[in-house]
């Protein structure tokens, strides 16, 4: 859980003052208590070449004090800090890319103390000359240039005695070449998809998929759904909640995409729903997928399915969204993957804070919205 830099202001949010100031909000309104932790900066917080010896210099006029104080600073205050590199030659915005430096690049990123590496896939290797920077016709399958780097921080991972002292590896290759079936061998996290453009075809896209492959993430290695862009304005309050209440059950890093200073009093509380958050922090690390109720219509590729569950340490969690029509939503237990017939439960939605007991739970659900339901014994 945590927030990262470049939806805010792209390269420009790439700098020692948008991560203390972030790292400092975190502190402030609450999100730090929640278990947000990880303040990370994307693309172009280096200059435009290495040094002379070869490696990453941090823009003078972003970092007028290096990496490192920044890092010491925001470790201070209990939380972590990320950067952002790439597997080509360049970065996505044309600053050195880590191709042929994996080694020396953790190397210098572990001295500087930084907890989290995003690793993109532009400019790879490509049958097009010169290398674009998205590549339609690889030369490979990305694993391979993906190894050099899982290498490197397997390597710096395996040498501390420390959990906490570890750094967590994010694969950012945009789901290509089913990442989600190599990823666990590989890193930490990886991007299922292409990226989240903060519009509901977006949250539509990736939500759905995520239900194809709900079984590929597991404590150690998961489906990383993209940033949460809450704040967006091309997405309404409803379709807000269903983005951030989605990615939490289906067990995504929770990673904020927006400027907390402008951030709205609706957004602030859907990102400090400490029920949905716990759900997705569940120790047992079982994401939600869709399932079919008796009578229920079949999914629709593409579509946000309307019924939503997955396993937790102390019960079962439902999902249910109105992802092509307002209307009410319900389901019997008896119909809900790990949920027995015959008897009742105690169940509590994680939005409206509504409670109840029975056989079976339903909702007015406008279009778009989404409720979540803990049903336990």
């Amino acid at each position: 859980m945590g927030w990262s830099s470049w939806n805010v202001a792209q390269c420009n949010a790439a700098s020692a003052k948008y991560a203390l100031d972030t790292a400092n909000k975190f502190v402030s309104m609450g999100l730090k208590d929640l278990g947000y932790e990880y303040i990370n900066i994307d693309d172009c917080w280096t200059t435009k070449n290495r040094d002379s010896q070869g490696k990453l210099v941090p823009d003078p006029s972003k970092w007028p004090n290096g990496i490192k104080p920044v890092v010491d600073q925001i470790h201070s205050m209990g939380l972590k800090f990320g950067l952002y590199g790439c597997a080509g030659s360049q970065t996505c915005a044309g600053y050195p890319g880590s191709e042929g430096r994996e080694k020396s690049d953790v190397a210098q990123l572990t001295s500087w103390g930084v907890d989290f590496w995003k690793y993109d896939n532009c400019y790879t290797p490509c049958r097009q000359n010169p290398r674009p920077q998205t590549c339609g016709n690889p030369t490979g399958n990305s694993s391979q240039w993906y190894a050099p780097m899982r290498d490197a921080v397997i390597g710096y991972n395996n040498q501390q005695s420390s959990v906490a002292k570890k750094m967590h590896f994010n694969l950012c290759n945009w789901g290509r070449d089913n990442v989600w079936t190599w990823g666990a061998g590989y890193g930490h996290s990886w991007r299922m998809s292409v990226d989240n453009w903060g519009d509901w075809a977006s949250v539509e896209r990736i939500g759905s998929s995520a239900a194809d492959i709900y079984q590929f993430s597991a404590p150690g290695g998961f489906n990383d759904l993209d940033m949460l862009y809450l704040g967006s304005s091309k997405i309404n309050a409803n379709q807000e909640k269903l983005h951030f209440a989605l990615w939490a059950i289906a067990k995504s890093p929770l990673v904020l995409g927006l400027d907390l200073n402008k951030i709205s009093a609706s957004t602030l509380a859907i990102i400090k729903n400490k029920g949905l958050i716990d759900i997705n922090q569940d120790a047992l690390g079982k994401p939600a997928s869709i399932f079919r109720p008796s009578g229920a219509a079949a999914p629709v590729k593409g579509k946000i399915y309307p019924y939503w569950a997955g396993p937790l340490v102390d019960g079962v969690v439902i999902g249910l969204a109105a992802g092509t029509a307002a209307g009410r939503f319900g389901v019997d237990f008896k119909d809900v993957p790990g949920l027995q017939g015959g008897r009742s439960y105690v169940w509590k939605e994680m939005y409206t804070g509504q409670t109840g007991n029975g056989t079976s739970v339903s909702f007015d659900i406008g279009l778009h919205d989404m409720r979540v339901v803990k049903v336990t014994a």
